[in-house]
């Protein structure tokens, strides 16, 4: 009897301790739709401007959605939402053109125009400044933002207003958006000792028949190794990044997967791999992102490639869109990407003032100081390094201007429009006469001097004189472009271009994928066997 009694007082004791949590957690619970009401009603009722209740409802999903610090994670509008399905739909309309952040103003910069577009063929030039979208100002847009407002549907009118450096006044220009085609691999060559080279720019819908198509030429050709080029390659379709890893790994091998909040999601391979006895570079710098850093992460740790050049962008985040009652849609980041050894390809940043901002700058990461990031194995023992991005194997910097070259390039940058709007015409000019075998001449020189100096652009001839390595590669790289195509104009390009350089001399002396890692340097365990793939969705 008495045991009943304790057995019933412990019981009696617990109630409250629970009933006082419940009470707490439904005061919680109560308190935070009470603040958000009683603001929303003040705003409402109070505030000095009036506002329309849908209004004040969007503004607060809308800053709920800000607050999560997240750039990807977006409430979409009705309008928004339309303009989003046509991108996603696969047929949508641009001006052709690519675009960045400038560091110091935060406008976005051009920094591409591609030819035969409604970009080019409006005068749009390299280093012009978007600053406003119809009656708009873009300032403080985030490059999503601005991207989406330039793009529509196909036939329809955008009016922007660009600044370029050296003209005082603001450049107003009409386009008509048309359906952009930029090859995903523009051309394929071969250098040296038979090393095939390709650069995949964009993972289009188009990208994995283009690589097949590549690595088939390239095995026809009796090619004994493949660099392939993803510098400054910003991603794409996702099934695109599956396809292509697919062609170079073993079926079962897992090519990355994706950790929801609860979930974990796997993608592995599942056909026969092309070329598999063909040694692989692939080169990243630190514009490679998303789509192109699943497939480096792949081939990385499987031991399938060597990676040369500069870490990844690190951009690994999956977002999915939820639609909303009104026509509304939810953009939210769900889910990170990580390789097949671990590694999170999402760089850790935060979003201050509609900037990316790096907890962590590697700007300066050589091979010495990744050591001090998260290591990791690849199947066959290598050290892989984590942080965010993907670290190449061999870091490789671009070649560095003199101090003599950066000094010119300083002194003629607030006449940098008519410095290239002369290079361009000149280069133009000249490619008319010029034979493919062409080399810049002396007169060249010359006469680009007299150009630039009639534009006001530069009066030291010294200066110039001692620029003259740097003047001479973008007047080759030109002609080069306009006589014979990209592809000539790269082979020019060989000799100033060190990571490309660096990876056809490993190459050289490699006959085989294990070679070319000791070439580089890198230490493979014969005996661990290859990582298991876990229990998969197929892609």
């Amino acid at each position: 009897m008495s045991r009943i009694r304790k057995t019933a007082l412990v019981g009696a004791l617990l109630i409250p301790v629970v009933a006082g949590g419940f009470l707490l957690q439904s005061r919680a619970e109560q308190e935070g739709p009470a603040l958000l009401e009683q603001v929303m009603s003040l705003v409402n009722n109070r505030f000095v401007d009036t506002l329309q209740m849908p209004d004040v409802y969007e503004k607060a999903a809308s800053g709920l959605v800000k607050e999560l610090n997240d750039p990807y994670s977006v409430l979409l509008t009705p309008a928004d939402l339309k303009q989003f399905n046509s991108k996603t739909g696969g047929r949508y309309g641009g001006l052709g053109m690519l675009i960045e952040e400038d560091p110091q103003t935060h406008f976005m910069t051009v920094v591409t125009v591609y030819p035969n577009t409604p970009a080019e063929m409006g005068g749009v030039r390299e280093n012009d400044r978007i600053m406003k979208v119809g009656t708009l100002s873009t300032q403080g847009w985030t490059i999503n933002q601005v991207s989406d407002s330039l793009t529509g549907d196909p036939g329809t009118r955008v009016h922007v207003t660009f600044e370029r450096p050296g003209v005082a006044t603001p450049i107003d220009a009409n386009f008509t958006r048309a359906i952009i085609h930029i090859p995903a691999v523009p051309y394929t060559l071969t250098f040296g000792n038979k090393i095939g080279y390709l650069p995949l720019q964009q993972f289009n819908e188009n990208a994995a028949d283009n690589v097949a198509a590549a690595i088939r030429q390239f095995e026809a050709n009796g090619d004994r190794g493949v660099i392939i080029d993803m510098r400054g390659d910003p991603g794409g379709i996702l099934n695109q990044s599956l396809d292509i890893a697919n062609m170079f790994l073993r079926r079962g091998q897992e090519i990355a997967n994706v950790k929801y909040r609860d979930t974990t999601e796997n993608y592995v391979a599942t056909a026969t791999p092309m070329a598999p006895n063909i040694p692989i570079i692939v080169l990243t710098d630190d514009r490679t992102a998303s789509a192109a850093e699943i497939v480096t992460g792949a081939l990385q740790d499987h031991d399938r490639a060597l990676v040369v050049g500069q870490t990844s962008f690190g951009k690994g985040l999956v977002q999915g869109v939820y639609n909303l009652d009104g026509g509304y849609a939810l953009k939210l980041t769900t889910g990170k990407w990580f390789t097949p050894s671990g590694r999170s390809i999402q760089r850790p940043r935060k979003y201050v003032n509609g900037q990316f901002v790096e907890e962590t700058p590697d700007t300066t990461e050589t091979n010495a100081s990744k050591k001090a990031r998260p290591a990791y194995k690849s199947d066959a023992g290598r050290t892989v390094y984590g942080g965010g991005g993907i670290t190449p194997d061999v870091i490789v910097s671009d070649d560095t201007l003199t101090t003599a070259e950066q000094k010119f390039a300083k002194s003629i940058a607030p006449k940098s429009q008519e410095f290239f709007t002369v290079l361009n015409d000149y280069s133009t000019e000249l490619s008319k006469t010029a034979r493919p075998t062409f080399t810049v001449t002396p007169a060249w020189m010359n006469e680009l001097y007299t150009r630039l100096q009639a534009k006001g652009v530069t009066s030291d001839r010294a200066s110039y004189e001692a620029s003259r390595r740097y003047l001479s590669r973008l007047l080759e790289q030109r002609v080069a472009h306009y006589v014979a195509g990209d592809s000539s104009a790269k082979r020019r390009d060989l000799p100033y271009d060190a990571p490309l350089r660096k990876a056809i001399e490993l190459l050289d002396r490699s006959g085989s994928q294990r070679e070319l890692f000791a070439s580089a340097g890198e230490t493979l365990s014969p005996a661990r066997p290859a990582r298991p793939a876990p229990m998969a969705k197929k892609p």
